[in-house]
């Protein structure tokens, strides 16, 4: 049974779930179910301290207390998410549910995590062209970006089609050859530029968007600050035209 503690979203609100639990607990009696858990959903758990987590976490102590009250005695009872189970102890009960951070996302907006998280994906493409291009070349749609100097463009066959933020066009950093660039002008549907300077950077090379910090990669937050959004969304995103390799445990 879920209880609304304060995030609005799904789960009975507790001036219904005294209802809810009672009838739960009739149809439990008659041999139709059994109650095995009980869970809430943290509205705030990114923010450590925030009156609001102790608030719900409050609520939810008084929601399992009245379901036990009424015989369910539910053996899974759970409300901390990511964030709860990161950074806020009094949020766990039975079991968490860490979500992002199992794939080594942080919740925290600051980018920061008090536990070592380790990114389970990497988004990679091929560069599909590099060219010498002159200075005062306008590059990719509405010539948002114009280069300075004579310099070398890289074209990588990502974009928004595929997932790329547009919201990053500009921003976005990408790392060819142990070298971090950033998106020059905007991203295209199929495709985005580096304007990569006088690095040695070739057709064939690969481009990492996103990945581990501790091997020099950006990171899905390093996106999600460049896009103005959050690493949720950029994990997530991703399209089918994407190709996943999986590796490990998992691949074997």
């Amino acid at each position: 049974l879920k209880v609304d503690s304060g995030l609005g979203r799904g789960g009975a609100l507790p001036g219904d779930w005294q209802r809810l639990v009672d009838q739960a607990a009739a149809a439990q009696s008659a041999g139709h179910l059994d109650v095995t858990g009980v869970w809430s959903h943290l509205a705030r758990s990114n923010e450590p301290g925030h009156p609001s987590i102790a608030a719900q976490t409050a609520t939810f102590d008084a929601a399992v207390a009245y379901a036990n009250s009424a015989g369910l005695e539910p053996c899974h009872v759970h409300l901390a998410n990511s964030g709860g189970a990161l950074a806020s102890p009094d949020t766990w009960f039975t079991m968490v549910r860490p979500g992002i951070a199992i794939y080594g996302v942080t919740p925290f907006p600051d980018g920061a995590s008090p536990v070592e998280l380790v990114p389970a994906m990497t988004l990679r493409a091929t560069v599909a062209l590099a060219k010498r291009a002159p200075a005062g070349l306008g590059v990719s749609y509405g010539h948002t970006y114009t280069t300075e100097r004579e310099t070398t463009l890289a074209l990588v066959p990502l974009g928004y089609g595929d997932g790329i933020p547009r919201h990053a066009s500009g921003r976005g950093p990408v790392l060819v050859g142990g070298q971090r660039f950033r998106i020059a002008g905007r991203v295209c549907m199929d495709q985005f530029v580096l304007d990569v300077g006088d690095a040695a950077v070739h057709a064939g090379d690969v481009a990492v968007l996103f990945g581990r910090a501790d091997r020099g990669e950006p990171t899905a937050y390093d996106w999600a600050v460049a896009a103005d959004t959050i690493g949720y969304e950029i994990v997530t995103r991703l399209g089918a035209r994407v190709s996943r390799t999986y590796v490990g445990e998992v691949a074997r």
